[in-house]
């Protein structure tokens, strides 16, 4: 069939959507272009509200089933939805309505300074996230909850349009198969928990169209705007996105009776659009591509492909798993799509090239260069099958094109149920299979097989050529339904049971909040909320803190608060605050807010914790070392995070012991025993311990270290004793765990407070932060090198009185900018890197855009006035 034809509705279906008959328009049997256009736009309005509403309706229900937020009191918080989207989605409120400290360039209040525009690229970026303005503050979950739905449904939306775009057919089962598609196993297993990459899952169907515009040679600067948008909203999973469209597009091209000229001048203008979509979105991948190479590296992963009973299994209902790709798409949807090779209906082309297209993809899953290809060249750290929604895409195109003209016969239903079967059998003994999962299967399955029936009895009784065909969609829509609710129920139930969570956001958050606001001094110094049920606690509650978890957590950021006796998560992507007096004095934590929990946090329950906050006297945000010339070749960390303060701080504060004995006793317990100064304070510092430590005749603190995944903080575990003799038990994995070579040291307050002083009396007289700038005023005479508490991270540039703007420098990872005797201020401002690359890059696009849209214009103006003045001349004739 030539393309032009398949996209128009033919004469019945034009006549049953405008109530008419077919060729009632003129008289002649013919519809005018103009009439067909808007009846097929009709068709395909009706199929995307369907699918949006179906999608939107199972998602819900699917929630509701799982009694998760907000249609029950269980968290839907799990691992990094809770740790990163939550809050990030938190803090981009903030942003839009001006209340966030700093801007779209920088963060001020996570990671004491980090480049906000990579994270907004990363998790913040696509349009839906634009409607947590809508929400008030404390109800970010809910909002949260509503992006993910949204996004969801518009994918189903997109799906059902593209359905009907590739081959026209009943707009009813077109809606049940896009809302099938937005409600895959990919989406309720990984992308519902992961709201970033949903914009991929609706990118696909969406690039595909744009694939289909550039073969028809329709739309040729709204292409390239879609391309941007999606690479825009989401890059990482835009790029696998558009691997799948190139896959449905190549097939297009190989099935269309078409030449080999047209098929290449498709293939250009398809490679146009993408080129310049990506071209248009480079400001934003730019910055985020750089930012990653400055990231906190993650051990490198090496794919190992599962077995196949494993894939097998994951086409099936209630099936959970981070390992293996999550294909369910529902049972008689995968039973439609299976019948595509057997089904002699459809054009042997057809069948061959999809067929085909599908195999191949499947295997690309399993096969290591083609998963690195899929990833962009790099294995990722957990879910190795992140392109598997490109994968459900095409099993729904094949479901499809097998049904659109009508039910297959049964012979091609007979080979796609028993096919369907060995898949099922094969897959009995895998791990994945839930108790849900074979009744769920077997009773959508016999739905599905009534409603064959019931389009095949319409077919052989006139009788029932209304009735049976409308029972036969209800069934489907019942059994497509059904199964996905229960399948999205079991997997949030499952997934709850195995994997981190964070509790809802209740009081606790809410008082901490409040008691943030009212003690917050910023920029004269920070407050740091602490550590409360989470992560990037300091983006929900406000302040100022150490706490930050990101995919583009910087290198320096993490490597220099690790060398302080900071702890982390995620293989050092997530540094912790670390409440400690002399990391207060030199990142200026001038307030520090302390919580415990007054009930026990669980999956159900709205936390609750009891604040306290303390005010310390800390230097100001930048300080003056006038012993400190840059570059400081000499000045490096040492494998002491004791001696790293005090080379940042320049003063000598901590007592190291000069003899730590080490006894290992019976039941686990290590004793460690030193001399210390009476009063002091004992600090112990065991990144690898898992268990507790006690000084004698306290309370046992929690180590949680593990590395190289998290490393445990120092901690204090009380004041020496008179007689200086200082005593610690270890229990848990002491003895395995390696203890480094200055375990203990014995804090000296009023050596610190001389300390504080002394930098306060000499560091800057005012600091004033707008937005990603930094400016602050220096005592008159002031020399050597001002230290901004503040990771060096890429993008910032500094200067010192009059002095130009230069790239600043780093002393010990921190911000430094060198200072002359005249000096009396320094200034600095921050910009993303690759934003200014990216945007000249852009800005070439949209210059050859523009000039292909006035090329477009004059071209369809040429051609009216020669069909105007062809016409005329007909006429005089």
């Amino acid at each position: 069939m030539p393309p032009a034809a398949e996209t128009v509705p033919d004469q019945g279906e034009v006549a049953h959507i405008e109530g008419g008959r077919p060729g009632a328009a003129n008289g002649t049997g013919k519809r005018p272009r103009r009439y067909l256009d808007r009846a097929r736009h009709s068709i395909r309005v009706r199929a995307a509200v369907a699918a949006a509403l179906l999608t939107a309706l199972v998602f819900c229900l699917g929630t509701r089933i799982a009694g998760s937020h907000p249609f029950g009191s269980t968290t839907r918080n799990t691992v990094d939805l809770g740790q990163q989207y939550l809050p990030f989605h938190a803090h981009w409120r903030k942003v839009l309505l001006g209340q966030a400290d700093g801007d779209l360039f920088l963060n001020w209040s996570a990671g004491f300074g980090s480049n906000f525009l990579g994270d907004y690229g990363t998790y913040l970026s696509s349009p839906f996230d634009l409607m947590v303005v809508f929400f008030p503050a404390d109800r970010m979950e809910l909002a949260l909850y509503v992006i993910t739905a949204a996004k969801i449904t518009a994918a189903g939306a997109a799906m059902a349009v593209l359905l009907l775009r590739l081959r026209r057919g009943p707009w009813q089962v077109a809606a049940v198969l896009g809302a099938a598609y937005a409600l895959c196993g990919w989406t309720l297993n990984y992308g519902a928990t992961v709201p970033m990459w949903l914009d991929g899952l609706l990118a696909f169907p969406l690039l595909c169209l744009v694939g289909e515009w550039a073969r028809t040679a329709r739309r040729p600067v709204l292409g390239p705007l879609v391309v941007a948008l999606a690479w825009y909203a989401n890059f990482y999973t835009a790029y696998m996105a558009t691997l799948g469209a190139a896959v449905v597009l190549t097939v297009r091209l190989l099935t269309a009776e078409t030449t080999a000229r047209r098929r290449l001048a498709g293939l250009l203008r398809a490679s146009r659009s993408v080129l310049l979509g990506i071209a248009l979105a480079a400001p934003l991948i730019l910055v985020i591509f750089l930012a990653t190479r400055v990231a906190d590296p993650t051990p490198e992963v090496t794919f190992a492909p599962v077995a196949w009973t494993e894939v097998f299994a994951r086409l099936l209902p209630a099936t959970a798993s981070v390992a293996t790709p999550a294909l369910f798409i529902g049972t008689p949807a995968l039973a439609l799509a299976l019948t595509l090779p057997f089904n002699s209906a459809v054009a042997p082309r057809l069948r061959i090239a999809w067929t085909a297209a599908i195999i191949l993809v499947a295997l690309s899953l399993q096969w290591g260069p083609t998963h690195l290809l899929w990833h962009a060249g790099a294995s990722p750290n957990g879910l190795p099958y992140r392109q598997t929604f490109v994968l459900c895409g095409l099993l729904l195109i094949a479901a499809w094109l097998s049904t659109a003209r009508g039910l297959p016969a049964l012979p091609a239903l007979l080979g796609g149920v028993a096919l369907l079967a060995a898949l099922a059998f094969a897959a009995r003994d895998s791990l994945v299979v839930d108790r849900w999962t074979y009744p769920a299967f077997a009773a959508a399955l016999a739905l599905a097989v009534l409603a064959a029936v019931a389009v095949l009895l319409a077919r052989r009784y006139a009788a029932g050529a209304r009735a049976l065909p409308a029972l036969a969609v209800v069934l489907l829509v019942v059994a497509q339904a059904g199964e996905t609710a229960l399948t999205g129920g079991r997997i949030a139930e499952q997934e709850l049971s195995k994997v981190q969570w964070n509790p809802r956001l209740g009081p606790w958050q809410e008082d901490m909040a409040r008691a943030v606001e009212a003690k917050d001094a910023w920029p004269r110094h920070r407050t740091d909320p602490g550590e409360i049920p989470g992560g990037n606690d300091v983006l929900l509650v406000g302040g100022q803190g150490a706490e930050y978890y990101s995919s583009l957590t910087a290198d320096t950021y993490a490597r220099t608060l690790s060398a302080l006796g900071f702890g982390f998560w995620a293989k050092g992507r997530h540094p912790v605050t670390l409440d400690n007096p002399v990391t207060d004095a030199i990142f200026s934590i001038g307030t520090r807010m302390r919580s415990t929990p007054s009930v026990p946090v669980t999956p159900d329950t709205l936390p609750e914790g009891t604040i306290t906050v303390t005010d310390t006297p800390v230097p100001p945000l930048v300080t003056v070392r006038p012993d400190v010339e840059l570059p400081a070749r000499n000045a490096a960390f040492g494998d002491s995070p004791f001696a790293n303060q005090e080379l940042l701080l320049g003063s000598a504060v901590y007592t190291v012991p000069d003899r730590l004995r080490r006894t290992d006793g019976p039941g686990g317990v290590t004793t460690l025993s030193a001399t210390c100064p009476a009063g002091s304070q004992v600090w112990l510092w065991a990144p690898e311990l898992k268990g507790t430590a006690a000084l004698a005749g306290r309370p046992p603190l929690t180590f949680f270290g593990g590395l190289p995944s998290v490393q445990g903080p120092m901690q204090t575990l009380g004041a020496v004793p008179a007689s200086g003799a200082v005593r610690i038990e270890l229990r848990g994995d002491a003895r395995a765990a390696s203890l480094p070579r200055e375990p203990v040291a014995c804090l000296d307050r009023a050596r610190l407070d001389t300390a504080v002083q002394r930098l306060t009396a000499t560091g800057a007289t005012s600091v004033h932060v707008s937005g990603h700038t930094l400016t602050a005023e220096l005592p008159a005479g002031s020399r050597g090198t001002a230290l901004i508490a503040a990771p060096r991270i890429s993008g910032w540039s500094c200067a010192a009185g009059d002095a130009p703007p230069a790239p600043a420098q780093r002393h010990l990872g921190l911000l430094a900018v060198p200072i002359g005797s005249t000096a009396t201020s320094v200034s600095c401002t921050f910009r993303p890197p690759g934003l200014r690359l990216g945007g000249a890059i852009a800005a070439v696009a949209l210059l050859a855009l523009l000039a292909l849209g006035f090329r477009q214009r004059f071209a369809r103006r040429a051609t009216r006035v020669h069909l105007e003045a062809t016409s005329g001349s007909t006429g005089r004739r």
